[in-house]
């Protein structure tokens, strides 16, 4: 391998451009120095060719890199795939084991993060689109699905804790699922921020990804819907995006559902039941049999505010009056969203468990084990490539990355006042 890419480049400059441009930079031909890159077989020794830029300040360029794809100067496209993977998945000392154990390669943390890094860098920009395709098929299998309702788009969102440099924050999660005609999941695709004050940017990819869907939809509206608990971003995201949200081609405001996600409920019973009863059988017996007619009898929620308040003018509270106060009111304020009868009739998810799985499988198993700490950057590249990954885009992601390869165009070189035209190398591997 290394002798067969070390003949790409002739070794007389007298065969290479003088000057090359990649994009709108220009570069002039420089030296020719050895580099390590390293590859699925271990260390290759390279000898390229370095074309300094024009332009002070910028890069220099080395056009058997950019033609090969080597990634941070260090990796094949091959083996930073591996890498990307080994990333999203461990710790940093994990992946650098396996590393050497399977392809013998030694790094340094700072190599690793460097890898790492560039390959977010190039993977997360092409995100977006594979999203949409992978939404849309999804839409497709859905309508051919059997049942006797439409299918569904579904929205939850999510906060969760993670240990940052010096303390805690709260980073964000989203998810978007698609559920077929007999309310069976068919897929979900994962979004996430490290902490971020307001989660405007979790917002903003959020809401462009909704958008983008329903517009390359070109079949049915399906149903909408959103569930959550009642916390304050996923509130803000419904009364200021979903509820005023336009669809893109009709120009029609679309209709969403949100429903306040079921356990949170369920925990506020237990609560009330507690204060009501004390800890013990009787307040586990209320709890459940509330739990039941929350889930099952139309107009759940008044019937279980109006037996608690019944309850507790009769035979008064053994627990603590502001629990009681405090869970009261949580149910009252959200009671139009915990219409979970007619939302079981029809199919529609009462629950946010993919969001709350999401936290977990996300941020739990890869961010929050035991020493961790956290800068925003570096967590924000691994967070992008464990998105793709667990969202099962990353063969689609990979593979448009791959399409779009950019390559060097020589420049015209100026001499005697007139340009000369000079012939591209050609950087293709022997057969």
């Amino acid at each position: 391998m290394q002798q067969s890419l070390n003949r790409l480049e002739p070794d007389d400059p007298q065969a290479l451009p003088r000057r090359l441009r990649l994009g709108q930079d220009e570069y002039r031909r420089n030296r020719q120095t050895p580099h390590e890159v390293f590859c699925l077989f271990g260390r290759l020794r390279l000898r390229r060719w370095i074309y300094q830029a024009v332009t002070a300040g910028e890069p220099g360029l080395c056009p058997l890199e950019q033609a090969l794809g080597v990634v941070a100067g260090l990796a094949t496209p091959a083996l930073a795939d591996v890498v990307g993977r080994l990333s999203a998945e461990l710790t940093q000392e994990q992946t650098l084991a396996v590393l050497e154990e399977r392809y013998g390669v030694c790094w340094s943390v700072g190599s690793l993060r460097k890898v790492t890094a560039s390959l977010a860098e190039v993977l997360t920009p092409l995100t977006h689109e594979a999203q949409v395709g992978y939404f849309v098929d999804l839409l497709r299998k859905a309508y051919a699905s059997r049942g006797k309702f439409r299918p569904a788009l579904v929205v939850g969102r999510d906060g969760v804790m993670v240990p940052m440099r010096p303390f805690w924050e709260e980073a964000a999660t989203a998810t978007l699922s698609v559920y077929d005609r007999g309310g069976r999941r068919l897929g979900t695709v994962y979004l996430g921020r490290m902490p971020e004050p307001g989660q405007s940017t979790l917002t903003e990819q959020l809401t462009r990804l909704i958008l983008a869907v329903l517009t390359a939809w070109d079949g049915p509206l399906p149903r909408l819907h959103y569930v959550t608990d009642a916390g304050h971003h996923p509130q803000d995201f419904f009364r200021n995006v979903l509820r005023k949200m336009i669809h893109a081609r009709t120009g029609e405001r679309l209709k969403w559902t949100w429903a306040v996600d079921y356990y949170h409920a369920c925990e506020r019973l237990t609560k009330i039941a507690e204060a009501l009863f004390g800890t013990g059988r009787e307040a586990t017996a209320w709890a459940e049999k509330m739990r039941r007619v929350l889930k099952t009898k139309a107009a759940g929620m008044t019937r279980v505010l109006q037996n608690a308040q019944e309850l507790r003018r009769r035979y008064g509270l053994r627990g603590t009056k502001k629990v009681f106060t405090e869970a009261l009111r949580y149910l009252s304020k959200y009671r139009d969203h915990m219409n979970y009868a007619a939302y079981q009739r029809v199919r529609l998810a009462i629950g946010s468990g993919v969001t709350e799985a999401a936290c977990k499988t996300i941020f739990g198993y890869r961010f929050k084990q035991s020493g961790m700490r956290w800068k925003k950057e570096h967590g924000q590249h691994i967070l992008d490539l464990r998105l793709i990954l667990k969202s099962n885009l990353w063969p689609i992601v990979r593979q448009r990355w791959l399409a779009t390869h950019t390559t060097c165009e020589p420049a015209n070189s100026p001499r005697n006042g007139s340009p000369r035209p000079r012939k591209p190398l050609s950087y293709v591997l022997p057969a």
